[in-house]
């Protein structure tokens, strides 16, 4: 065990724990590092401690000593509508380099990692990576919807509704009231939710243990079970590097396509793979949505709220409908197979366990999960566009646009912003035809926040939702519907195209054919040739703005943050 082998180099190491409150014999004992997000930073973390708790007893009962490590994520949904969204993405980051210091500061032999959101799970499954060590994920798990079914990704809808009065203050307050009922992650399959899905799907968590409802005792019996599981990970020496593989992650795509996953894991998987020395191209998330359809029936591109999820079977159920096309034999964080892991839940009453909740609600499994010769649609919910707007690519979610806006030539409406962008949406100076345009929103620019609020008023707008699209360099919020185009790159701080667009040109979007195109000049058509002219001619005089980060995480963020289609994660010295 490597926390032994230390001991001998760290002499006063033995002292601290025992003032830490250890007693002799756990020093001998595999230790285990039990890290989460808990905080009470959010009903996505508040409740965590209960399942470190539940983890501490399993690593104990089973022979192991447990430490509790903590950093506290912050909720992009608090985040939203001012600057603190900036500091979304990085936070992934800088959480990621918290918990590498954590253990490798301290000697432990393996770890537990627990955690339930957008910018959480993907910091844990990067730090994961990074370090190496035997580990496992506990999904955190999710919340309920509240009154008639309602979930927090409708808020932005209503924001925009009361903002046009179109509703009363007092109905705008009771749905805010009523959204978030109790922990966990957001009762909609958001970035929260997905990349829950992609930890279980990678093969690094627990299987079934995605997206339990925190008021089931399902969630706090798979927390104790992993706890359990650490101490044999310790002993087989079995590393994330052997189960998080490239066959690992084209499945956790795959299962991505079949739920229409949020457009932010395109930002995370690549990310996570990263530390691993796997590199993750956008083409493949294209090429593998075209082959995978789209099969759940879950908010936001379906009818039903989050925690119907697991009500059905969660994700071994749509890995039973993509079957033939997963890679069956690669190895899990159980020591076995993925092949043997859905065997195994068949065999265990699992599916009963979780279909007792859905019947008390009178809705069936194939409501909710519909099967593969019978999808919601024949391909996965993301296209990765190309053309002369977008060379190096960008992402759009079509599983929520309107046919009208699949090919489309529109007018651009130009800002530097999304503040106002949003102003011109809500004053209605953003009319059918146009084309939003925010830029300078890249990680390189702002930081990448999300467009949120803006797509929820075009989406929210009748007039506006089969007529409009947004175009940004920047991202979107997993609850995102409508038509809206994200990580256009190369950004706009790094003089791309997007940089050079003005009012009144014309962009032409063509996601069949995966192409997005400024086709035009100040309204009128022009042919490739002379459009890359003008382009050329107007970087000559295009000059960077001056960054407002003058210091602090986003200064070094800004200045040294990968490119969106690779993960927008903050480089290391030598890339």
């Amino acid at each position: 065990m490597k926390s032994q082998e230390l001991r001998s180099l760290a002499p006063e190491l033995d002292s601290l724990r025992l003032g830490s409150g250890w007693t002799i014999e756990d020093l001998s004992k595999p230790q285990i590092i039990v890290e989460s997000s808990y905080g009470h930073s959010h009903p996505g973390s508040a409740h965590l401690n209960k399942l470190v708790d539940e983890a501490d007893k399993g690593v104990n009962d089973g022979g192991g000593k447990a430490a509790n490590y903590y950093v506290t994520d912050i909720c992009d949904g608090e985040a939203q509508g001012h600057d603190g969204m900036n500091y979304s993405l990085v936070s992934r980051d800088v959480m990621a380099a918290m918990i590498e210091i954590h253990v490798r500061a301290t000697p432990f032999d393996a770890g537990i990692f627990i955690a339930s959101c957008d910018k959480s799970v993907p910091a844990h499954l990067m730090a994961i990576a990074r370090l190496n060590m035997p580990s496992i994920f506990v999904p955190g798990g999710i919340m309920k919807a509240g009154p008639n079914l309602l979930t927090l990704e409708q808020i932005g809808t209503y924001s925009a509704q009361y903002a046009r009065h179109e509703i009363t203050k007092e109905q705008y307050m009771t749905y805010k009231h009523d959204a978030c009922p109790d922990c966990g992650a957001c009762s909609f399959m958001g970035t929260a939710s997905t990349m829950q899905v992609m930890a279980e799907a990678l093969g690094i968590a627990m299987p079934g243990s995605a997206l339990i409802p925190t008021n089931v005792h399902y969630l706090k019996d798979t927390t104790r079970r992993a706890g359990e599981r650490s101490i044999m990970l310790a002993y087989e020496n079995l590393l994330p590097s052997e189960i998080m593989t490239e066959e690992a992650f084209e499945n956790a795509i795959m299962v991505h396509a079949a739920i229409a996953g949020s457009s932010n894991s395109l930002l995370h998987l690549p990310a996570i793979a990263h530390e691993l020395g796997i590199e993750i191209k956008p083409e493949l998330f294209d090429e593998i949505h075209r082959k995978i359809p789209f099969l759940l029936n879950i908010r936001p591109s379906g009818y039903w709220p989050g925690e119907y999820f697991w009500y059905a079977g969660g994700v071994p159920v749509i890995m039973e409908e993509i079957k033939d096309f997963l890679h069956l034999n690669v190895r899990t964080v159980t020591g076995k197979t993925l092949g043997e892991n859905l065997d195994i839940i068949r065999q265990t009453g699992f599916y009963e366990g979780c279909h007792k909740y859905l019947n008390a609600l009178g809705v069936t499994v194939g409501d909710i999960i519909k099967p593969l010769n019978g999808p919601i649609r024949p391909q996965g919910a993301i296209a990765i566009l190309k053309g002369n707007l977008a060379p190096e690519g960008a992402v759009v979610k079509h599983s929520a646009i309107s046919p009208k806006l699949m090919q489309v030539t529109l007018k651009a409406r130009v800002f530097d912003s999304e503040e106002a962008a949003l102003k011109a949406v809500l004053e209605k100076d953003i009319h059918p035809g146009d084309a939003v345009l925010i830029r300078y929103e890249g990680p390189k620019g702002s930081g990448m926040p999300e467009m949120f609020y803006t797509t929820e008023a075009i989406a929210s707008d009748l007039e506006l939702i089969e007529t409009v699209a947004l175009i940004t360099d920047g991202r979107f919020s997993g609850a995102t519907r409508g038509p809206a185009i994200g990580h256009v790159s190369p950004e706009a701080s790094e003089g791309g195209p997007i940089a050079l667009v003005e009012e009144g040109d014309l962009v032409t979007i063509d996601i069949p054919a995966r192409k997005l195109d400024i086709t035009g000049i100040a309204g009128k058509t022009k042919t490739p040739k002379e459009v890359d002219a003008v382009l050329a001619e107007r970087l000559k005089y295009w000059t960077k703005p001056e960054t407002r980060f003058k210091s602090g995480i986003l200064s070094i963020y800004t200045n040294n943050s990968a490119s969106p289609m690779k993960g927008g994660y903050l480089k290391n010295s030598d890339e």
